[in-house]
């Protein structure tokens, strides 16, 4: 169940939280355990201590967290838990403050050692594992991840430059003060848009870091040149985590939303709240309720509607079966979409209005772009992200990333539009907003590589752009 070449150590489980791409811990002996960042909805934390016998004694939090709201405080309340957090994060709730050195005996001869590793934010700190007093393994938060580092500028711009700097010499600490054959556990990195950059593999030990993160084999004015180079943009609800996190989230309901019919998604619809469509993207395209958005609950729906919905904005969700919505409601609470307004299971059939046919659009590979691009006059619209784009493009696209489509509608020429990404699924939330804004919309479905083999792409620099590939 947990990381593979952790030695000695009773257990260390893993609890994925792959919609965000994050990972918690469970680290505990014959007794009692610690949980590490654990995620708002903690009954699958709780579960797998049950599962090994152990008691939660203690929850840990590496920093407070940009990107999910944590369940920390709603495991320490259930467990009778000690709740630790770094001493330098502001908080208005009772925990016991951490700070550098201190040590934590969590069962016989198993205990962490916190140690400061600012960069991710101002007060992260890390805690290595030891048993018996050795170095066993070391949860590093969002500071040092497998190949990379975690970003240093969701704080506050002004402290970006500061906290990059903070990162390599946070990541030279640990290097310094671990063995190389200290396993490396974090809890961003894996699909995480607080990862500074892309992680390969899915384990790593401080040796291997040693011999290949860029915070370790870089001076620190060359690492923090091309860190910051290459820093994406924040994903819009992360400015409300933080708050969340730094007040004491509430605890979590999981329990079905009221059921909506037909008429009342209608009135939903005509009052501008969102109506969200759970099923894939192929079941969408051939046939929906008119005016509701895609967003598949089996890829990135936290990461993807939480950046786009306006905060607050009511949300009804429209799945094909119980346990799709039910999953919906679990990725949701992570990131502080905490109820939804309503909700309805079946199909567009069950929720529209007598005599209102379900709408649909038409999908599309590469192949079929290049049919019909330039010869015939269409929109072919672009929504990844910047640095995607910057690799190379389809000729004369339009680019609208996804995140700021919803806002900029009205940057979309005239015409058929082809959307796509760089695989199919961000297209087919792109293609749901322009079809519910009335638009013509062909949703490529395709892998971008298949546009270089259509002779659809080259490089970003290389092309002489009109009009329609000045958004920028």
């Amino acid at each position: 169940m947990g990381p593979e070449g952790v030695p000695h150590v009773s257990f260390v489980e893993t609890v994925e939280v792959a919609g965000l791409g994050n990972r918690s811990y469970l680290a505990g002996g014959e007794r009692t355990a610690v949980a590490v960042d654990p995620p708002r909805d903690v009954d699958r934390v709780l579960a797998a201590a049950a599962r090994r016998g152990v008691r939660i004694s203690h929850v840990v939090e590496t920093h407070i967290h940009n990107d999910y709201i944590t369940g920390g405080p709603q495991l320490a309340r259930l467990t009778g838990a000690a709740y630790l957090v770094p001493a330098g994060a502001a908080v208005s709730f009772e925990r016991t403050p951490v700070h550098d050195g201190d040590r934590t005996l969590i069962d016989e001869g198993l205990a962490l050692r916190a140690l400061a590793t600012p960069g991710h934010t101002p007060h992260h700190t890390a805690y290595v594992l030891l048993e018996r007093g050795t170095v066993a393994a070391v949860f590093t938060g969002g500071s040092l991840l497998i190949g990379t580092v975690g970003r240093p500028d969701l704080v506050e711009p002004r402290l970006t430059d500061g906290l990059a700097r903070a990162q390599h010499a946070s990541a030279h600490r640990l290097a310094r003060e671990l063995p190389d054959a200290a396993v490396v556990l974090p809890t961003h990195g894996f699909g995480s848009l607080c990862s500074a950059g892309r992680v390969e593999g899915d384990r790593t030990t401080i040796g291997q870091e040693r011999a290949s993160n860029g915070a370790l084999t870089q001076d620190v004015e060359t690492f923090t040149a091309h860190l910051l180079a290459g820093l994406d943009d924040i994903p819009a609800y992360y400015a409300h985590m933080g708050p969340a996190n730094s007040a004491g989230p509430s605890p979590v309901d999981l329990t079905a939303p009221p059921v909506a019919d037909a008429e009342q998604i209608a009135a939903r619809l005509a009052a501008g709240e969102w109506v969200v469509d759970l099923r894939n993207r192929i079941a969408f395209a051939e046939g929906h309720v008119a005016g509701t958005y895609n967003f598949e609950a089996d890829g990135q729906l936290a990461t993807h509607l939480a950046w786009l919905i306006p905060w607050g904005r009511p949300v009804t969700l429209l799945a094909e079966s119980a346990g799709q919505l039910a999953h919906a409601q679990r990725e949701l609470v992570r990131v502080g979409i905490d109820r939804p307004a309503a909700a309805a299971t079946g199909g567009p059939r069950v929720w529209s209005r007598e005599g209102e046919a379900p709408a649909a659009f038409p999908r599309a590979t590469f192949a079929d772009l290049a049919g019909q691009h330039p010869a015939r006059e269409v929109v072919v619209l672009d929504v990844r992200r910047a640095s995607e784009r910057a690799a190379g493009h389809v000729h004369g696209s339009v680019h609208v990333p996804l995140h700021t489509l919803h806002r900029r509608l009205h940057d979309v020429p005239p015409g058929q539009v082809w959307v796509h990404c760089a695989g199919g699924a961000r297209a087919a939330i792109a293609a749901s907003l322009l079809d519910a804004a009335g638009r013509d919309v062909v949703a490529v479905d395709d892998s971008f590589a298949a546009a270089e083999r259509a002779g659809l792409t080259l490089p970003a620099e290389a092309d002489s752009r009109g009009p329609r590939g000045t958004v920028a």
